[in-house]
């Protein structure tokens, strides 16, 4: 699923969400995987791994199994990686 505009409420997205640089999603929400480069207010719970891009705002919880945070990134709130991997910091590469 691609958001590229804005949510209010929950979601269980059975595959990947990808949340575009200019969306919003403001709620809880469970993915199989994810990329976020747009802005969450809420929890993100993430059986895979998410990658969180460096124009992404995250306010509110993070869990998932493997993180990767790009610099540039704000995520405000508690993170945990459940697979006891590293967060791994990387500077992205593509276009922005």
């Amino acid at each position: 699923m691609v958001l590229s505009g804005t949510v209010r409420g929950d979601g269980d997205i059975g595959g990947t969400l990808s949340i575009a640089r200019d969306a919003l999603w403001e709620g809880k929400i469970k993915a199989g995987s994810a990329v976020i480069a747009g802005t969450l207010v809420g929890s993100i719970e993430v059986s895979g791994a998410l990658e969180v891009g460096q124009t992404a705002i995250i306010r509110g919880q993070v869990t998932a199994s493997s993180l990767a945070i790009a610099q540039g990134a704000v995520i405000e709130g508690e993170m945990q990686v459940t697979s006891g991997d590293p967060i791994v910091r990387f500077e992205e590469k593509r276009g922005s």
